[in-house]
């Protein structure tokens, strides 16, 4: 996967679990990519080791991942660093 893809990923991703978890998380687009890039690896090690597979490109199973994952880096970010 490109580092387009991973971008383009990254935002929608991030954007999704941003929305899905409200609060005052601050940060803008950059953050927001940053934090669905980060969920994608997230996402894709966990999808992996429990057997559902790694985000893969730009389709509708890798944003499901790439969401869970950055879900679970905004919570782990607003519990433990905020």
């Amino acid at each position: 996967m490109g580092i387009i893809s991973w971008i383009i990923l990254g935002l929608i991703a991030g954007a999704l679990a941003k929305w899905l978890m409200p609060g005052d998380d601050g940060g803008g687009w950059i953050a927001t990519i940053l934090l669905g890039v980060v969920g994608a690896f997230v996402g894709g090690w966990v999808g992996s080791f429990i057997g559902l597979g790694p985000a893969t490109g730009v389709n509708i199973g890798s944003l499901i991942t790439a969401t869970f994952g950055a879900l679970i880096v905004l919570f782990v970010y607003n519990k433990f660093i905020r």
